[in-house]
């Protein structure tokens, strides 16, 4: 297992390890700042990979801030991997996370942040945009990066295989492919159509993004909007 370091915009750094067993990538982001910021933590097994990889770009010890859009394994299973070698980390998640799970799981109290709340890192500025359900979990989100306009969007356009880093092809395709193909297996409620989806990814729509962090397949560089507008009814069709 290896992880592949591409820097998607300015200072953000993908830490991508491809799975065969599952035909997946699981992304992972770095912010280099002056108080560096992980966005997904991994998978426990996953700890050694990726910690060399953040090294390749920054002291893992100096990581300030350690966060992720909802409480599963694969965006904070090792949390306390990482809170154990970087002694000034902090957890932050939202609120609802930060009451309900994290602050049992987690070696260190975390941030739990409002929509109201700001966290900065230096020259970026980032806030959590609730999204209950969406993609899953009561206590899920997604960070926006307000200064580059970087929606961190966890398994928001999810697909398959092991494309490239960045893409500003269209995504609705990959993703309607990999809703279908989760559909037609056990995963079958993997991300369940409401009647708030539509309003929450029309909101998110409506910050124009500018590049889209994805946790499983390529990021995205470019107009973001229609495409959150599109996935609203790519998930009704599916979910």
């Amino acid at each position: 297992m290896s992880a592949t370091t591409d820097e998607i915009a300015p200072d953000l750094f993908r830490l991508s390890v491809y799975v065969p067993d599952f035909d997946m990538q699981f992304n992972h982001f770095l912010v280099r700042d002056e108080a560096p910021l992980l966005f997904h933590t991994g998978l426990r097994s996953m700890f050694p990979v990726l910690r060399e990889a953040v090294a390749s770009l920054i002291d893992p010890a100096t990581l300030r801030y350690i966060s992720w859009s909802h409480f599963e394994s694969d965006e904070c299973g090792a949390l306390n991997d990482w809170l154990a070698i970087a002694p000034d980390a902090e957890p932050v998640c939202t609120l609802v996370g930060k009451l309900v799970s994290v602050d049992d799981f987690s070696q260190r109290p975390a941030r739990g942040m409002t929509a109201d709340d700001v966290l900065e890192t230096g020259k970026y500025r980032f806030r959590f945009h609730h999204s209950p359900h969406i993609p899953h979990g009561w206590d899920a989100s997604v960070m926006f990066e307000e200064t580059r306009k970087t929606l961190f969007c966890s398994d928001l356009f999810h697909h398959f295989g092991n494309p490239e880093a960045l893409t500003s092809s269209d995504l609705i395709g990959r993703t309607t492919d990999a809703m279908q193909r989760l559909n037609s297996g056990p995963l079958s409620g993997y991300m369940p159509y409401t009647r708030r989806t539509a309003g929450v990814l029309n909101s998110l729509a409506e910050l124009k993004p500018e590049t889209l962090a994805v946790m499983h397949g390529s990021s995205y560089a470019g107009q973001c909007d229609d495409l959150l507008g599109d996935l609203a009814e790519v998930i009704r069709e599916n979910f």
